[in-house]
């Protein structure tokens, strides 16, 4: 690891303030198991979740609330999970897409790539997205277990200070 990302890292904000958002049209908070182990892990690694909320994967509404939350000044990352797949109803990775001023290509090549060593030619299904809606980190994962657990303990924990602070400079 080079010296500049180890100063970044030590730079970045500790106790980040998260939205967790579950993208679907049949969960519910006591079934959602794939945002309660994202909400358990942000916790565990001692980060706030400021909002937890199930939403259908509809443009509209989804934009709304990916929106709304981008623009408090009490949320630092809104993490998405659900909606990344290849079906008709699927619509969180345009949604996203389309609100990010700043779009984080490796993200979803990175979890694709490790997804690939799990699930092998299958990962190329999943769309996950991430960037940045104005000074906020927006990242989204399958809803699956396996997959939530995989993008927060690979990618997006070790990084999410790292991403924040560069995403308020």
């Amino acid at each position: 690891m080079s010296e500049t990302i180890a100063e970044h890292r030590a730079d970045a904000p500790h106790g980040l303030r998260c939205a967790v958002i579950t993208v679907s049209d049949t969960r519910t908070l006591e079934n959602d198991r794939g945002g309660a182990l994202l909400n358990d892990l942000l916790r565990e690694a001692g980060q706030t979740v400021a909002e937890r909320q199930i939403t259908p994967d509809e443009p509209t509404k989804l934009a709304a609330l990916i929106t709304a939350l981008a623009g408090r000044d009490d949320i630092d990352a809104i993490l998405l999970t659900g909606g990344t797949g290849i079906s008709q109803r699927d619509q969180t990775f345009e949604t996203v897409s389309g609100l990010l001023d700043k779009i984080l290509p490796g993200y979803g090549e990175l979890f694709r790539w490790l997804s690939f060593e799990q699930v092998g030619p299958a990962a190329m299904l999943s769309r996950a997205v991430g960037g940045v809606c104005g000074t906020t980190i927006v990242l989204t994962m399958p809803g699956s277990p396996a997959a939530v657990q995989l993008a927060m303990q690979q990618i997006i924990l070790p990084e999410l200070g790292h991403l924040v602070r560069e995403a308020r400079r």
